[in-house]
């Protein structure tokens, strides 16, 4: 069953990889949505596919890639819709 999951990530999260490193994941995972930075300097995902694919990615959300400091994780989950069929960065 597919599960829709929204994502705000604080902290040093910008400049650092973390963006493009939620893109691996999510396609490592299987995984359909998208990411973009916000101009307030948070990192705003949407990301649908099976729950424990969500699960695994919202767990590395907490942590990032190396170089990130993540501060607050806010994840919403949301009525699952058509999952388009990729994942993506947007600008």
């Amino acid at each position: 069953m597919t599960e829709k999951l929204h994502l705000f990530v604080s902290g040093l999260v910008q400049g650092v990889g973390f963006r493009h490193s939620l893109y691996r994941q999510a396609l490592k995972l299987g995984l359909r949505g998208w990411v973009r930075n916000l101009p307030d300097g948070r990192v705003e995902a949407l990301v649908q596919g099976e729950r424990p694919a969500i699960e695994q990615l919202l767990a590395w959300s907490h942590r990032g890639p190396a170089l990130a400091r993540v501060d607050r994780v806010v994840a919403t989950w949301e009525a699952a819709e058509t999952a388009s069929s990729s994942f993506e960065i947007v600008f």
